[in-house]
């Protein structure tokens, strides 16, 4: 996906001269960018801001048309717009989680649905009962969309979404703003709803959080391109060629220094960040030379393996660049 976007130098001069000619250059939001999801995988797309994740999905559900290129979603192609496609997917964004008639009840919202979407009302039933119930939504149905907490929007917001069984989700920031108790809300009824009904998502976040619970399959873009697709622990392995041994010592004035680098010490605990490769070597000597009263190895939380991938690949673009 390339955008045309306009340029020029500040001043009046360089804006007045914009009048006869005007000058452009090209962005590349998106480029050489190809995955394949099966039916029920849920994928984390991943990516510092602006490195072409929310371009994509757009482009998947069906908003943007690509200037290049060749997409395929349930066999579909998304900017189609047809409307059994549509009736399959759903894009969910946490920056606006319900629709834009505020003054509507939540309960009129899901009405205006069944309509949209032709649901029969046996089915419509059924799906509201259950997305109810997962959800907690029985004490806001007759309240207005515009009373409802950034919390309360989401859920009821997600379920709307979901009143017609869409095969596929978008999810873009699906927790942004909420609080731990409501983000651990959404994620665990995603969880659910992808094992019940075998949907298949593709989210977006910067949250890692929602990340680490939801998605084995991590892929990472960045700069419009892929630079990672795999299991989430095969990204530790390449960015973050490190692991963490923690360990309680009962030793008079331990120094365990020599042994790694150390990036805690409370009393007697230990924490050391040390290589992949001598992990083993370390955890023997450590039990070896100090009486041991607990160790433990550890991998880097995915936030630090994000912030170091984060910091390589920007190494790699200036390099380039």
């Amino acid at each position: 996906m390339t955008y045309r976007v306009p340029v020029r130098d500040g001043g009046l001069l360089a804006a007045a001269r914009t009048l006869v000619r005007r000058q452009h250059r090209d962005v590349h939001a998106v480029r050489n960018v190809s995955f394949r999801i099966p039916a029920g995988q849920v994928v984390g797309f991943l990516g510092r801001n602006g490195a072409g994740k929310t371009t994509t999905l757009k482009i998947l559900a069906g908003i943007l048309h690509p200037t290049g290129g060749r997409v395929r979603v349930l066999g579909e192609v998304p900017w189609q717009r047809r409307n059994h496609y549509l009736r399959e997917i759903a894009l969910i964004r946490g920056s606006q989680p319900i629709g834009d008639a505020p003054e509507l009840t939540v309960m009129d919202s899901f009405h205006y649905q069944q309509v949209l979407y032709d649901i029969g009302a046996a089915q419509f039933e059924h799906n509201l009962a259950e997305l109810s119930e997962l959800l907690d939504l029985g004490g806001i149905l007759q309240r207005q969309v515009r009373a409802l907490s950034l919390g309360e929007r989401m859920r009821a917001g997600l379920a709307l979404a979901l009143v017609y069984r869409p095969k596929v989700l978008f999810l873009d920031e699906p927790t942004i703003g909420l609080d731990v108790s409501a983000a651990r809300t959404i994620r665990t009824f995603l969880a659910e709803y992808s094992a019940r009904t075998g949907a298949t998502v593709l989210l977006t976040s910067h949250a890692m959080a929602d990340v680490e619970s939801l998605c084995p399959r991590l892929v990472l873009v960045d700069d419009g391109a892929i630079a990672f697709d795999g299991r989430r622990d095969e990204l530790g392995s390449l960015f973050a060629p490190a692991k963490l041994i923690r360990v309680t010592v009962t030793d008079d004035e331990p120094d365990l220094t020599p042994y790694g680098e150390v990036l805690q010490r409370d009393g007697y605990q230990w924490l050391l960040r040390v290589g992949r490769s001598e992990v083993p070597a370390t955890t023997a000597r450590l039990l070896s030379r100090f009486a041991v009263a607990d160790l433990s190895v550890e991998e880097p939380s995915l936030e630090s393996v994000m912030d170091q991938a984060y910091q390589s690949l920007r190494r790699t673009t200036d390099l380039v660049s």
